[in-house]
């Protein structure tokens, strides 16, 4: 590598890390600061364009955007998991906005579960879904407002992933990712552990989370009590004797996926609670896949058996689609529930005035 290549880089690492860190920026050699001035400076990331560099913004300004960025809740929280994906009674949660079902009473579900209701609360207004995509479709850009559309047709209950245990955020959010990319919107997270920092590795699930619903639950017992009254037979992965492969299984019935962590795999109490364990044939030395891979090959064949079986993966409701699709627009950006406040405020106004 050139000497040249090897400055600009260092130079552009120390900006970089100064930003970041918000720590003065460090002292350069008069000869670095002489080289950066008349090398290229594409290498530094400042925003040139052109065979005659100049400044898209001032490198003050770049530094003061890099600062805010650095400030951002969304991106720098410090919530915990547990805070993360439950929220609290007096906030709105982080996740989901529309109204929630309650569990069902006295038994199974019967049908296919869904678990939203077709309401928004906005203070002392009550909004369908009709209502909340017609305040926030004018602030969505008409590209953005087609991908939540084919999003939320190719989109299902009838599968759910679990991961059980939180031991390896890394593998976690990449699994979350496969879910997103194929359609599968229920993830559900086993763990006793809520110390740890799950946007640490937003980087890997790339934002998936931000559309997925996600309930967290404290033991094995506690999830499959409540997927089991939605209607789900719950399917562990497992290599032992009496495991199924997932070749000779129907997919298109209810079905929870079950995966443990890499270290332990899925526990006891998880094997002897579900329906029924299944294993991914292997040919290979090694006997066991890492937990992200497992769960991606798993979501694929099932949305794979589903479209065999039954034509397709999504199967909501055209009222279900809806109601998602106002879900979707409600996490579409942070500002926009205070869109749909406003919005609600002058509905009510007008109806006074009548």
């Amino acid at each position: 590598m050139r000497t040249s290549t090897l400055i600009a880089r260092s130079a552009s690492s120390s900006f970089r890390y100064a930003i970041r860190s918000k720590r003065p920026f460090p002292s350069l050699s008069p000869s670095v600061l002489a080289f950066t001035a008349f090398a290229p400076l594409r290498s530094l990331g400042l925003g040139l364009r052109g065979p005659n560099p100049s400044f898209s913004k001032p490198f003050s300004s770049q530094c003061s955007s890099a600062a805010e960025a650095a400030e951002d809740p969304a991106d720098s929280s410090d919530d915990t998991v547990e805070e993360l994906l439950t929220g609290g009674e007096d906030r709105n949660h982080q996740l989901m906005k529309m109204e929630r079902r309650s569990e069902p009473e006295g038994g199974s579900h019967r049908g296919r579960w869904f678990p939203y209701r077709d309401l928004f609360k906005s203070g002392n207004a009550a909004l369908g879904s009709r209502e909340v995509i017609a305040a926030l479709d004018p602030y969505i850009l008409d590209a953005r407002k087609e991908r939540i559309r084919r999003a939320v047709e190719n989109r299902s209950y009838s599968v759910c992933l679990v991961v059980e245990g939180l031991t390896d955020f890394g593998n976690v959010s990449a699994a979350f990712r496969s879910a997103d990319a194929l359609g599968i919107q229920s993830v559900h997270v086993i763990s006793k552990d809520s110390r740890k920092r799950y946007r640490d590795n937003r980087h890997v699930s790339m934002g998936a989370e931000k559309w997925l619903d996600i309930e967290l639950w404290n033991s094995p017992t506690d999830c499959f009590t409540a997927l089991k009254n939605r209607g789900y037979r719950i399917v562990a992965t497992h290599l032992g004797t009496h495991a199924v492969s997932i070749y000779e299984m129907d997919w298109s019935l209810p079905v929870a996926i079950v995966v443990g962590n890499e270290h332990m795999g899925i526990t006891e109490e998880a094997l002897q609670l579900s329906d029924m364990h299944c294993s991914i044939p292997m040919k290979g030395m090694v006997d066991s896949f890492n937990v992200s891979v497992a769960a991606g090959i798993l979501m694929h064949h099932a949305v794979c058996d589903r479209i065999s079986r039954l034509g397709c993966h999504g199967d909501l409701t055209s009222g279900e689609s809806q109601i998602l699709q106002a879900e979707f627009y409600l996490r579409h950006r942070g500002t926009t529930i205070g869109i749909v406040h406003e919005y609600a405020k002058r509905m009510e106004g007008l109806l006074g005035k009548q």
